[in-house]
């Protein structure tokens, strides 16, 4: 009876999020008559709500659940420091990118390198930006599926078999992109905005509360208080890591900063790259930027989302290191091995009833929250940039990016469940690193040619710049040590010059990648040249 009452009270706190969610969706669904309205909510949403979208699309599922097992596993708050690179991005971003993005009226950002280059860049850039932003935000989206995965060990009283958990995530897969895609399309931006805003404060809601609890379990213990303040303050002390080793000269001390994921220099230079890439070049980010009504209050929004980044990831850094105490005091035989699903675990088990369907229905609200925003961004590059009556924004440009959300709903199941499946094959992997690497590969080149594009007047050409990208591509492939997999993957052996190439971390790459792509588009020279304001 016990049970049946708290799953009761559980499930009435996620059914009250799911028709909050919808609700929201309905509200616009005959306000969007036109690409302007649908696609950039006539520029005319407050700045507030604007953060609040910004801040539920970078918190996905894969920060609610991955980033305290970053804290879990590593037991200190090294992941923190990047923030730094992430403020200092957005600064860049916020006056470098956003008011030729305004000036230039674009519905898709691409549209801005066809001004300055020609018809071949943007199509390659919107390319990579819709293959990128689909396998990323497919990794993604497996994440919420974990907190069902653990929820059927448990009610099971066994350990489900792979192909029983493959079928657990990808029923939740679908029907939780399912959902999405009906109220992102019926909707359109302001559907994405506004249900941001209900999620961030779910997210954040359960995030507080999870902590409230630990705290309070921990207290129940002799010395736990004691304990959690001591290994906090022990790993806020080892959260700035230079990676320099005295005495190692320094060609070994730049192979060992490059090597590290969590260090002072990656935050301070890897992580600005990332950031301007991810906030300045994917249009997933930079439209719900669009839709503020002026270039200086969609400013505003950037830069506090960025300053936001420190008590977030303190929170849910603060998370994973309390659950590392928690459970070196109470040994679990049950407690998951995947780092990535003990807080789902401790959701499940330990929160009371009514905060645990809070947190359940956060889980969710993170994945549908990146994943409405991606599929409205990817519908609307897609439409617009490989459509060309898309670039009329009446009721059949419309139509088109509402068929075109489907598609990509359809395109995201199928890389959430191949995610899924290659971490039931490797349970050891960490989720974090695995979204942040995806990004690597591309968005280094996507960043070079935007640079190319802001940054010069005379340099870089519509066919250059293919070259330009494709290069920065190779370097990143090379150096993260996709040759040697690829190798390994055939059963050849392996060649001797592999053996000579540096390995770089994922912070890293986007940097090595945006650099390599502007200085290759720096040789090619511009045949004509519009003028783009950067003031």
């Amino acid at each position: 009876m016990h049970f049946d009452l708290s799953l009761g009270i559980d499930l009435t706190v996620i059914a009250a999020y799911f028709v909050a969610i919808v609700w929201v969706g309905l509200r616009y669904s005959k306000q969007e008559n036109d690409l302007e309205s649908f696609a950039l909510g006539n520029r005319s949403l407050p700045w507030w709500a604007v953060l609040s979208s910004i801040i539920a699309a970078e918190t996905s599922a894969a920060t609610f659940l991955g980033t305290p097992g970053e804290g879990f596993k590593l037991v200190n708050y090294l992941y923190l420091q990047l923030v730094l690179g992430t403020i200092i991005g957005r600064v860049i971003v916020a006056y470098l990118f956003i008011k030729p993005f305004y000036d230039g009226h674009v519905f898709s950002i691409y549209e801005l390198l066809e001004t300055r280059f020609g018809r071949s860049t943007r199509m390659v850039a919107s390319s990579v930006f819709l293959l990128t932003r689909l396998l990323a935000s497919g990794a993604r989206l497996y994440v919420a599926a974990i907190v069902l995965a653990v929820a059927f060990t448990l009610l099971a009283g066994y350990q489900p078999n792979a192909a029983q958990q493959l079928a657990i995530y990808i029923t939740s897969i679908v029907a939780i992109t399912i959902l999405t895609a009906v109220y992102t399309s019926i909707g359109g931006i302001k559907a994405v905005i506004w249900t941001d805003c209900i999620q961030a404060s779910v997210m954040f809601g359960g995030a507080c509360g999870a902590i409230a609890v630990l705290l309070s379990l921990l207290s129940q213990a002799p010395d736990g208080l004691q304990l959690a303040q001591t290994t906090v303050a022990n790993g806020l002390a080892s959260s700035l890591e230079s990676g320099i080793k005295p005495g190692a000269g320094i060609t070994a001390n730049l192979l060992n900063i490059f090597s590290q994921d969590y260090t002072l220099w990656s935050a301070l230079l890897g992580m600005t790259f990332t950031t301007m890439a991810t906030h300045g070049t994917d249009q997933d980010m930079v439209q719900r930027m669009l839709t503020a009504p002026d270039y200086k209050k969609s400013r505003l929004s950037l830069v506090l989302s960025g300053l936001a980044d420190l008590p977030i990831g303190f929170i849910f850094l603060s998370i994973g290191v309390l659950l590392h105490v928690y459970y070196q005091q109470h040994s679990d035989p049950s407690l998951p091995q995947k780092t990535n699903e003990v807080f789902a675990y401790f959701i499940l088990v330990k929160i009371p009833p009514g905060l645990r369907g809070l947190l359940i229905a956060g889980i969710f609200a993170t994945a549908m929250g990146s994943l409405s925003a991606a599929l409205n961004a990817l519908a609307t590059s897609f439409t617009r940039d490989f459509n060309q009556t898309a670039n009329q924004s009446g009721k059949e440009s419309v139509r088109l990016v509402k068929r075109s959300t489907y598609l990509f709903a359809l395109l995201i199941i199928v890389v959430a469940s191949a995610t899924a499946y290659f971490v039931i094959a490797h349970p050891d992997s960490r989720i974090i690193p695995i979204v942040l690497s995806i990004f690597g590969y591309t968005y280094g080149s996507l960043l070079g040619v935007f640079l190319l594009a802001l940054l010069t007047r005379t340099r870089g050409s519509d066919r250059g710049n293919i070259v330009a990208m494709t290069a920065g591509f190779l370097v990143v492939a090379c150096i993260s040590g996709l040759p040697g997999q690829l190798v390994e993957s055939i059963n050849l052996p392996e060649p001797g010059w592999l053996s000579c190439l540096p390995t770089v971390s994922f912070p890293w790459r986007i940097m090595v990648g945006s650099l390599s792509t502007f200085a290759v588009g720096c040789l090619f020279s511009a045949r004509h040249c519009d003028e783009i304001s950067t003031k």
